[in-house]
């Protein structure tokens, strides 16, 4: 893949969002590592580890306390306004406001699921369901704190990108081409 830099003078703020098992972590590592530039993924799974939780216990705190949504979104948000970046996170085409490119992953729930056996193992079925749960929860939290319905991306991203059908190195490759398209960026 060819390596990009951000044009000189300018700072570009790209942010990705997608649901669990979307492909977010992957396609923002990528792009970042092929653009130079900082990539902030900030999540609930960052927290657990922090805080010397499981991610399920992180889930199950932020249904009663919503300062584990609040710090995390505001926590990646201070981030990327730092500096150039990729912002990986559920919410980060909505919260990241000066975003230069806002780009929605999806994926269905069958595939997304799949995709966390394969990544973490254990029982399929378990996973389906647990992803479902997390899906409805992460709606429910969103709307009651922000307003966002996470379901209506279309109105909100630039791109949309159906991850089922290319290859992660293929997703970035194409946002590079519509980044350079739109003079963010340059080959080096």
């Amino acid at each position: 893949m060819a390596q990009y830099k951000v044009k000189d003078g300018r700072e570009l703020r790209v942010a990705i969002s997608g649901k669990s098992g979307c492909g977010n972590t992957t396609v923002s590592t990528l792009l970042a590592r092929s653009l130079g530039i900082a990539l902030i993924n900030y999540t609930f799974r960052q927290l657990a580890e922090e805080r010397g939780l499981t991610l399920f216990q992180v889930i199950e705190n932020a249904k009663i306390d919503d300062s584990y949504d609040k710090y995390v979104d505001s926590h990646q948000v201070e981030l990327a306004q730092k500096e150039s970046c990729v912002l990986g996170s559920r919410l980060a085409i909505w919260m990241l406001k000066e975003a230069d490119v806002k780009i929605y992953l999806y994926a269905s729930s069958q595939i997304r699921a799949e995709r966390i056996h394969k990544r973490e193992g254990g029982n399929l079925q378990e996973i389906i369901d647990f992803t479902a749960m997390r899906d409805s929860e992460d709606t429910r939290r969103y709307k009651q704190f922000y307003g966002i319905d996470n379901n209506a991306y279309e109105d909100v991203a630039d791109i949309i990108i159906d991850t089922a059908l290319y290859a992660p190195d293929k997703i970035v490759a194409n946002i590079l081409s519509e980044l350079e398209a739109r003079g963010f960026i340059e080959k080096v």
